[in-house]
């Protein structure tokens, strides 16, 4: 019998279960957006010129990380149960 209550699970591992996900995601499309976009030709029109490539490249991952945390939060939160039918007045009575 599995438990499904969440006060069991871990704050630590619930974090860990959204971060680390989202960090192999926000890898992935990073590879994959710098591969097409030159991050100092977009650093340039939009007006931050003083920053070098690899900082381009940072900026985009933590940008990525960030997108794809928050998505995978979300999911988290959402996949949790809403009050237990049972528990609700019927509105006929």
């Amino acid at each position: 019998m599995t438990n499904t209550d969440t006060t069991s699970t871990p704050i630590t591992q619930r974090v860990i279960a959204v971060l680390w996900p989202s960090f192999l995601t926000a890898g992935v499309a990073t590879i994959l957006f710098f591969t097409a976009f030159d991050p100092q030709i977009i650093l340039a029109v939009s007006g931050y010129s003083e920053i070098s490539r690899l900082g381009g490249y940072t900026i985009g991952f933590f940008l990525f990380w960030m997108l794809t945390s928050s998505s995978c939060a979300l999911t988290c939160y959402f996949q949790r149960p809403c009050l237990d039918p049972s528990a609700v007045a019927s509105p006929r009575e």
